[in-house]
Order: structure tokens, then sequence, then C-alpha cells
């Protein structure tokens, strides 16, 4: 067996964001559907002798006790009581507090790479419970596939989309979650849809709940979109998650080419990336390093 993996773990999008009610407890009820894009993180499992995580490279300003990947390879080592030890190496691509889930799924990729590097055989079931404590969206990157999602994250129905591509701009500056679903302002009621409602009219139903509340706390969000209506004038662009990244479906007729100079020049701090849906999590296509 290796003694190495090496994952990408993926961003994703939500291709609409519905509020449906909320829980007793305060949790808020949605539904969505959760894309998989090619914009990834990179993250490395090494199987070292001593019986401890080692994290390498940490986030500047991160502790370990919030960093997702060391949280959820302590979790993994706790729930099976194995005295398996771990050096991890994760490098950043994804923008952090950017909607897109990064965090999420490297700790779903830390999950899904130390049940095998480890030799645990957890079904993804399992992982996925164990990926609910560490977030909402960690069960969706190990369920591994774009889904429809409902509760508060953790019900997931596999959905099938056509392959296209996503123009994603993130304005280099976060917003929130905490703050988003504090809000009065927002709009908690949105009555329900089914995927089938959805997938006869995806565009129909391309909205986020969250999007008005974010505008308002953060004007970032709004030049971000008016600076995708300038660039693609026929898109729908919307928020993804509680923001502050924003996005729109390319049509396949849309100048790319043109489209890359045009990101050359986005205001300073932006960044802007033309992105693929994916169909599966790569994190299943573990590649060993040894």
């Amino acid at each position: 067996m290796s003694n190495a993996l090496e994952l990408a773990c993926p961003a994703k999008l939500n291709l609409f964001l519905h509020i449906v009610g909320r829980r007793d407890d305060g949790y808020h009820l949605l539904q969505s559907v959760f894309q998989l894009i090619d914009w990834c993180d990179a993250l490395t499992l090494k199987r070292i002798p001593e019986n401890k995580v080692c994290r390498i490279n940490p986030i500047p300003g991160v502790p370990p006790e919030q960093d997702l990947v060391v949280r959820a390879a302590q979790l993994l080592k706790e729930h099976c009581g194995t005295d398996q030890g771990v050096e991890i190496s994760l490098t950043k691509n994804i923008p952090m507090g950017a909607g897109l889930g990064g965090g999420s799924s490297d700790a779903a990729s830390t999950l899904i790479g130390l049940n095998t590097l480890w030799d645990l055989h957890l079904d993804i079931a399992t992982l996925c419970q164990l990926g609910l404590k560490l977030g909402a969206d960690v069960p969706f990157f190990i369920f591994g596939q774009n889904a429809f999602v409902e509760g508060i994250g953790e019900k997931l129905q596999a959905i099938s989309l056509e392959t296209q591509d996503f123009l994603v701009i993130f304005p280099n500056k976060g917003v929130a979650t905490a703050q988003i679903f504090q809000d009065p302002q927002l709009t908690r009621d949105h009555a329900p849809i089914t995927i089938d409602g959805f997938l006869a009219s995806p565009r129909s139903y391309q909205s986020n709940d969250c999007q008005a509340v974010a505008v308002q706390k953060c004007p970032e969000v709004k030049q971000a979109l008016d600076w995708i209506y300038k660039a693609v004038p026929n898109s729908a662009p919307c928020m993804s998650g509680s923001g502050s990244s924003v996005f729109a479906a390319l049509d396949p007729k849309t100048d790319t080419a043109n489209l890359e100079i045009l990101l050359q020049n986005l205001p300073k701090g932006w960044i802007g990336r033309i992105v693929q849906g994916l169909n599966k999590n790569p994190a299943y296509n573990l590649i060993s390093s040894d």
C-alpha cells in the first residue's frame, strides 16, 4: 500500500439557494443544487509512524483547532481508535470566505484520503455522518457528485447536470455567514421546489436568498455582479452560497478568449476564473506518490 496520497479538493457553486424554513434550534432549512467545478485545492497525505496529526504548512492566522483538515484527521482517529499518524500538506487555490466550499472540500478529501491511507474501510454514509460534524457542506463533497440538497445541507440526491463552463469572480472581500443568516431581512419562506421542476427550467430558479442581504453588507458583491453583467451581457449572474463569490453560466458561443483578456484587468485584488463543471469529486481518483 502507498505511504502517501495526492488528492484534488474541488470547489462548488450553488446554482441556486433557497431558504424554505427554520428549525427550532435556529438552523435554516434550504434547497440548493451543488455543482462541482474544476477549481481545486491540492492535498497531500503522508503516513508517518508517530501517532499524531501533523500539518506541515499551516494557513497563517488559522490555529490547529480551527483548521478543518486537522480537525477532520483527528475526528477520524478518534472515531476509529487508530494509532496511525499523518503528515498533511495543503496548497490553497480556492479563495477563503468565498462561498465556494473550499474548506469543506479540504475536510472531505482528508476523510476520503485517510479512509484509504489508513485502511479503515468506512462506507460513504459513515464518512458523511462524520463530515457533518465539521460543517454542513462536508457531506456533499464526500457524496462526491452533483446533488439536489435539502435540510441543512445533509439531505443529498444525485442530479445529472450538463457539463458547462462558468465565469466565477471573487471580489476579495468575504461575507460572514453568521451575519447573513442572523439578518432579520433574510428571506426564510421560499416556496419549496422539486428536482423535476429545476431540471425542466434551471435558469428560472437561479436565485440566491442570501444575495440581497450580502449586497447590503458587502458592496463588492454588487460590483462583481455588475462586472459580469457588463462582460457577459446575456448572462444571469448570481452569488454562490453566502458569498461573496458570484458566477454566471456561460453560453457555448461565449467568446472565452476575449473574456480571459477582460479577466486580466479585474479590479485590484479580485480573482476571476473560467471554470468547468465536474460530474464527480476528483478526490476519489486517488493518485499514489510513494
